[in-house]
């Protein structure tokens, strides 16, 4: 049964790839090129709220790209269940490059925690555009004792572990919190929060004595003196905090944890498809205002190659699987 099923996922597959061809305008020159016209909306699909980091991104995205190709691009926010609501929608969606996926790290932990999808993330999506990675930050609050990585780390024991705020069960920095307690070998306890305004909301009260929250979120509460950041999970400084130590710069070495953000598409969509929205994409991202914008927001911005934000994808959900294994960290 198994084995059927298969198959026909299989020819389905390549039958959704041949129709996409067509539906997306692709024709074969007399030199063996392929022109890629999109005759239809663009819908990028984001899996959390509006307002949040990755869908400023995607709506940043989309107005450049519509400008580009000449055609209407839409944002749709599909929250829940960490992203895999709108995940599964984007998978079952035809591969003709009119829907996409906006992502970030969280898609590559969710098989780790997430038992039961209704979606294969290794085998449904196929990487497009790494738009930019963004770091995680320790923050204190601003009269706390704790001054740096080791005096945060000399307050854990066995018995009496450091609680750190994050913005939520299996979000990016719930695993850099976690990932920092194992590489310096203490003990931290994780008090997770929806969101990470929230959990930055809580280390300014004094309610938590660390956070590990996004950079461009704790930005505007290091400026009005709520609190203070210790560390960067980044390998580098960000240019927001330059004088922000790494974590790794403090001791704990080869320490580095980012979130990426990017965009994906359907496993079948045809490679010309996925070879002109990356390079569109490519060209948006080379635009200097397009580049102080996302730099201001804490974006440390990479080129890679669709085939390199694959690999990226597929390395991380096997490094946060080795993560929620040994955290038992289980949703259904």
């Amino acid at each position: 049964m198994k084995a059927m099923l298969k198959w026909r996922r299989s020819w389905a597959v390549l039958v959704a790839a041949a129709l996409a061809v067509t539906a997306a305008g692709i024709w074969h020159a007399r030199a063996g090129t392929a022109v890629v016209r999109f005759e239809k909306p663009i819908t990028i699909v984001v899996t959390f709220p509006p307002g949040g980091g990755t869908d400023l991104l995607a709506r940043r995205l989309g107005a450049a790209m519509q400008q580009r190709l000449g055609q209407s691009v839409v944002v749709e926010n599909r929250p829940g269940a960490s992203g895999n609501i709108g995940a599964s929608a984007v998978a079952e969606a035809a591969p003709d490059g009119a829907t996409l996926l906006m992502a970030n790290s969280s898609f590559a932990i969710n098989p780790g925690v997430y038992q039961q999808l209704d979606f294969d993330p290794r085998q449904d999506f196929k990487a497009v555009f790494n738009a930019g990675t963004i770091a995680s930050v320790l923050v204190v609050p601003e009269h706390s004792s704790i001054h740096s990585l080791a005096d945060a780390l000399a307050q854990a024991s066995e018995e009496r572990p450091l609680a750190f705020a994050s913005c939520g069960n299996g979000t990016p920095q719930h695993m850099a919190g976690e990932m920092l307690g194992q590489a310096a070998h203490v003990r931290l306890q994780h008090i997770p929060f929806k969101g990470c305004g929230p959990a930055i909301t809580a280390v300014a009260a004094d309610q938590v004595p660390l956070g590990v929250v996004t950079a461009s979120s704790a930005v505007a509460l290091m400026g009005s003196g709520r609190v203070r950041a210790i560390a960067v999970t980044a390998p580098e400084r960000v240019a927001q905090l330059p004088d922000v130590p790494t974590v790794a710069e403090q001791g704990v070495k080869a320490f580095a944890v980012e979130q990426w953000h990017g965009v994906l598409a359907p496993a079948a969509t045809p490679e010309p498809i996925v070879k002109k929205l990356h390079a569109v994409l490519v060209q948006i991202q080379a635009d200097p205002q397009m580049q102080e914008s996302l730099q201001k927001q804490g974006y440390r911005l990479v080129q890679q190659s669709p085939a390199q934000f694959g690999a990226q994808i597929h390395a991380d959900m096997d490094r946060y699987a080795v993560v929620t294994r040994s955290l038992g960290l289980k949703v259904d």
